[in-house]
């Protein structure tokens, strides 16, 4: 129960503060990918507060097997090899933040709050991984 009220409470304090940046708006997300127009840094900003935030914390599960707070086994990734997976998924979510002004996490702050678009990305995203999982088995 601890671990799920924690992952409740992390949750939550992540949506407030992509709501309190602007990250659920797409038209906003938008001003940043639009170098040749009226580009907007505030999602560079937001970006580097969040690696500044999450850097000493990844650098600390590095170095421990095991959850500290929780004793649980860390799940890190075992490869960093560059492979076409990877730069293939990498350009699907790129052309998709691009083209919806959303990514996965604002979207479900989105739907939380009942808005359509979200709603209609995070189907299409569901339909995407479903169809990606189909692929992965034939």
């Amino acid at each position: 129960m601890r671990l799920n009220l924690l992952g409740l409470l992390t949750g939550l304090l992540f949506g407030l503060g992509l709501l309190l940046a602007g990250m659920a708006n797409p038209a906003k997300v938008q001003g940043f990918l639009d170098l040749a127009g009226l580009w907007d840094p505030s999602l560079a900003l937001v970006m580097a507060g969040g690696i500044g935030v999450a850097l000493p914390f990844f650098l600390l599960a590095k170095r421990s097997p095991t959850a500290r707070l929780t004793g649980e086994p860390m799940q890190l990734p075992s490869s960093s090899v560059i492979d076409k997976r990877l730069l293939l998924g990498s350009a699907a979510f790129g052309v998709g933040w691009g083209i919806g002004g959303i990514c996965p996490g604002p979207a479900l702050v989105l739907v939380g709050s009942g808005i359509l678009e979200g709603v209609l990305f995070v189907a299409a995203m569901l339909a995407g991984m479903a169809l990606f999982s189909w692929l992965e088995r034939r």
